[in-house]
């Protein structure tokens, strides 16, 4: 056999790029890397390559178990932009530690890692020979049919056992790991040539007892956002349980043969998955077994506590649907052996080539991106300004379309105003379909802050008028607009438009132009100004949809868009608490048509997070260190909205409960760090929320 002599692996090239899973020989032969020979690349990852190989030295072993029987194993290493990268070379090497802690026949078997002598790192596992569930998917819709009931349960149970022993593994001490895998799709779970399924890539995995580095797992998340558990979403914390949400997103889409959240563009799946929708299994469900809809639907419940609580529990509730395993095995074994020579086949490569050789024709024709210079320029998106005249004859422009843009959103420019845009005929600004969606309700706009009619609630602002109004929201579940203004003069000051679903703040609209999204980015370090410019020049080609444009140019990714929106929403919020003059006027069912992104925030965790920043944290200590002594005890009066199921922030939950008799507040606060592990002065904010909503009272 030629051997290549042992150079770096950056110098190689293949002649082609890697299909998914089918290994790709290496031009000129196997290379020598360190003890191992590089056969054929398998695929290439977000933070690494992955290698067919075979022990260089046939006498030597892998020091955690054997080989496979034709000596063959995987050989990841990281990719070259990591090497320097401390996190990504921490991260390498956390997933060698949590592959090691679980040893698991439906886990893939990690060997040991190491470095080679050019300093590059790498993991040595188990080869499964095979295909991954993936490639199993794909070759039964191009047969137009979903995975057979019996045998998709099968592979789900065989990784719920696995997911079991990664949930429970513990250290050398028996002190529980906590391990959440988080990337539990069908490109992760390996199926074999003999029907066995495996669990792998630990590479964002989480141990809760262990540092963990968010912002590179949240890097590694694109493109496999579809089967993210809604609390990931969110933003939210989560456990284990978002593992068996994903799990249930799995099977849901093996046996109804498409994904079980479709949607038009990145942040439209987010939106499916954050609000459960599961039309697509609902709508399938007379050609289910009787009671597999019902054990799916459990598992896929929005709140992770209405979920099966554990891996066990979720196979257990599967047993009747997969009553003769060995059967299944076997059979899989055939699926497998047939996709894994399909991938294979001369008539596979050639439609896949077809069609990446017509999405390389589209995106040529594009002019979005030049194949000889990918990163795109200002100079490629000029386009025809805009002019506007107003209902009082002031022409105004000519104007771009990001400041035509924020001069609707901000209510400078009304519905109907007259426009030219990008050199149309002139017409209303609702009639043209990019302008229309930015458009605030005709009901409530933040130039019209009088309102329909007279206010069903109505206070100066103030923090306390501010936070009694959205206990009322919160206490009736009230569906409603609340307009904030600033100070005495409307045309003068800021004003903001909180719009609440069902007592959740659903969408929120400022006259501020700098709280539009791409200037809140900037603001936040988010995005880099010269981003922001491209972006804007390049906004009418994706609707003046900010969050689509910012997907597509590359610059974010689909989950990081969705959790800056919702805490942009957060932060306009608390900006509220800061005001000291002004009014507030509540609106009931009045609703906020035409939302594309609706926030569906939760108020109790909102109005914590907006009191805490509203303070200077001086201002919290003096009030704080003033009432240490003073007794807290239940509230004069039982607000049965308040009480009955509100999910109250943890901590706020905590003291609730620890002041059912009357408690000193420097008990209360030393009982709330250390027994529910908050900080000093989150615990005395949510004191001082309990307080006003009359759920505690001071002593």
């Amino acid at each position: 056999m030629n051997v290549q002599p042992e150079v770096s692996l950056y110098a190689v090239q293949e002649d082609h790029p890697p299909k998914r899973g089918v290994p790709q020989p290496l031009r000129g032969g196997p290379i020598r890397f360190g003890p191992f020979l590089l056969e054929a690349r398998i695929a290439v990852g977000g933070t690494a390559e992955v290698y067919l190989a075979s022990i260089a030295n046939p006498m030597a072993t892998p020091p955690h178990g054997a080989l496979a029987k034709d000596g063959r194993l995987i050989v990841k290493r990281l990719l070259p932009h990591f090497l320097n990268d401390p996190d990504g070379r921490t991260m390498f090497q956390r997933e060698a530690d949590l592959h090691t802690a679980v040893r698991h026949p439906n886990v893939v078997h990690v060997y040991g890692s190491g470095v080679h002598t050019t300093g590059e790192p790498y993991l040595s596992m188990e080869y499964v020979d095979g295909v991954d569930a993936y490639r199993l998917l794909r070759r039964f819709r191009t047969e137009g049919r979903p995975v057979p009931v019996r045998l998709a349960v099968h592979v789900i149970r065989d990784v719920l056992a696995g997911l079991q022993s990664v949930h429970s593994a513990t250290d050398e001490k028996g002190t529980p790991l906590g391990i959440i895998h988080r990337d539990v799709t069908p490109s992760n779970l390996y199926l074999s040539r003999e029907g066995k399924t495996k669990l792998g890539d630990f590479g964002i995995a989480r141990a809760t007892s262990r540092a963990t580095l968010r912002n590179a797992a949240s890097a590694m998340l694109k493109g496999k956002i579809s089967y993210l558990a809604p609390e990931q979403v969110a933003g939210e914390p989560f456990d284990s349980r978002a593992d068996l949400f994903s799990v249930a997103s799995v099977l849901a889409e093996m046996v109804i043969g498409r994904p079980l959240f479709p949607g038009a563009g990145q942040l439209a799946i987010l939106l499916a998955i954050r609000d459960c929708r599961i039309e697509p299994l609902r709508e399938y469900k007379p050609q289910l077994p009787p009671g597999l809809f019902e054990v799916l639907e459990h598992a896929l419940a929005r709140d992770p506590k209405h979920r099966y609580q554990t891996a066990s529990e979720l196979a257990d509730a599967l047993a009747p649907f997969d009553p003769d395993p060995e059967t299944s095995r076997k059979e899989l074994a055939l699926h497998v052996v047939r996709a894994q020579a399909a991938s294979s086949s001369g008539s596979i490569q050639a439609v896949r080539e077809s069609a990446r050789m017509r999405a390389v024709k589209a995106l040529a024709e594009s002019d979005l991106v030049d194949d000889e210079e990918p990163a795109p320029n200002t100079a490629q998106f000029a386009a025809v300004p805009s002019f506007v005249t107003t209902r009082n004859g002031e022409r105004k422009g000519p104007w771009v379309f990001a400041r035509l843009a924020e001069a609707i959103a901000t209510g400078e420019v009304g519905r109907n105003d007259t426009v030219e845009y990008q050199g149309q005929e002139p017409c209303p600004v609702d009639h043209v379909e990019e302008l229309a969606r930015l458009l605030p309700p005709q009901t409530a706009t933040t130039n019209q802050l009088a309102g329909p009619g007279a206010p069903d609630m109505y206070e100066n602002l103030g923090t306390s008028a501010t936070l009694d109004i959205l206990l009322r929201v919160l206490e009736h579940r009230e569906t409603g607009v609340l307009f904030v203004q600033s100070a005495e003069h409307p045309s003068e000051a800021e004003r903001k438009e909180l719009y609440f679903l069902s007592g959740k703040l659903h969408h929120v609209a400022s006259s501020n132009a700098l709280e539009m999204f791409g200037h809140y980015l900037v603001r936040s370090g988010k995005l880099a100004p010269s981003e922001l410019e491209m972006a804007l020049n390049v906004l009418p080609r994706y609707g003046g949809r900010m969050g689509d444009t910012l997907i597509a140019l590359g610059f974010m990714g689909a989950v990081d868009i969705f959790q800056a929106l919702r805490d942009q929403g957060r932060d306009k919020v608390a900006d509220i608490f800061k005001w000291q003059s002004g009014s507030l006027s509540f609106y009931r069912n009045e609703t906020a048509p035409h939302v594309e992104f609706p926030l569906d925030l939760d108020l109790p965790t909102l109005i914590l997070s907006a009191l805490e920043s509203a303070w200077e944290p001086a201002a919290i200590r003096s009030s704080m260190e003033r009432k240490l002594n003073l007794a807290l005890g239940p509230g004069p009066r039982d607000r049965r909205g308040l009480t009955k199921e509100v999910s109250w922030p943890p901590v706020v939950a905590f003291l609730l409960d620890a002041c059912k008799l009357p408690v000193p507040l420097r008990l209360a606060l030393e009982r709330a760090t250390k027994e529910a592990g908050a900080r000093t002065i989150e615990a005395f904010c949510a004191v001082e929320l309990l307080v006003a909503a009359r759920l505690l009272e001071w002593g």
